[in-house]
């Protein structure tokens, strides 16, 4: 598989994995933590966890994320990217935090204190639900009376990029420079001159070139975009296919309609049933019942 952009596309499993979920480049991570979430003290360093976590019991379901950290004063991060839309992809967000959540749990005398925990979801196409021109949903638990934050412990952010269209000369924060990397990215072969004076988008940008990977890094590369690819176009032709069925069956349907309404005008004119059969081509049956 020939590779003809210059950067790796951030929207398959390594290439997302690579820039964010590398402990060499781990500041990356944190430096679009910091923009993205509202918090007052600001992560200063981060420890990668096991990316996969087990259920408490064997038959429990297991979690697999794509980056799951901890910083220094011990709050959980889940940063998950979601490239196809999934009927329970809030169902599936919810549940994931629940394994930060219990294994927090200790032994003997514990009075449940709990550190805080944030979902990150990036989100290549646009929910259903959520009818909001903004690209960033924050979600948190709230006093439906007072529409005040009831737990500020448990929080969740959706970030929509079909929603984010802004252009490079248009960008006004150090988040829309990471909005704009991720949609581009695997588009572009110069980085723009904006964005190149800042340090961490530089970097983001070095990191992500294809030829600097290590040769089996860009064959891993390779087998995730072809896959990618490969369901991208799956997706596209069983999304034809059914189009083209829906046509078929509007016109079959069209036709029968038509077949009826000629059907009930012929039996008005009193015309004998072997005469309608031959001109709609309904059963006797069928006639019968518009009788």
């Amino acid at each position: 598989m020939m590779i003809k952009n210059k950067y790796i596309d951030p929207f398959t499993d390594f290439g997302f994995k690579h820039i964010f979920g590398n402990v060499e480049n781990k500041g990356l991570l944190i430096s679009f933590l910091n923009d993205l979430l509202d918090i007052e003290d600001k992560i200063v360093d981060i420890t990668y966890r096991n990316l996969e976590k087990l259920g408490l019991n064997i038959i429990d379901r297991r979690a697999v994320f794509d980056v799951y950290c901890t910083d220094e004063r011990g709050n959980n991060f889940i940063v998950e990217l979601q490239r196809s839309k999934q009927k329970y992809f809030i169902d599936r967000s919810i549940y994931y935090t629940s394994f930060p959540i219990q294994e927090q749990s200790k032994k003997g005398d514990w009075d449940y204190r709990l550190e805080k925990v944030y979902f990150v979801g990036i989100l290549e196409f646009k929910m259903d639900d959520n009818n909001s021109d903004d690209y960033l949903t924050k979600v948190q638990l709230m006093n439906t009376k007072s529409n005040e934050v009831f737990y500020d412990k448990l929080t969740y952010y959706y970030i929509e990029m079909p929603k984010f269209t802004k252009e490079e000369k248009e960008l006004s924060s150090h988040l829309e420079y990471w909005m704009w990397y991720l949609n581009n990215l695997s588009k572009i072969q110069e980085i723009p001159e904006k964005l190149k004076q800042d340090k961490v988008i530089k970097k983001a940008f070095d990191v992500a070139e294809f030829l600097a990977l290590s040769k089996d890094k860009q064959f891993a590369y390779q087998s995730d975009l072809k896959a990618k690819l490969d369901y991208f176009n799956a997706m596209s032709y069983a999304k034809e296919e059914a189009e083209k069925e829906g046509l078929r069956k509007g016109k079959e349907e069209g036709k029968e309609e038509k077949a009826i309404e000629i059907a009930k005008n012929l039996l008005l004119a009193k015309v004998d049933i072997e005469t309608i059969v031959k001109s709609t081509s309904l059963s006797i049956d069928e006639i019968r019942e518009l009788e």
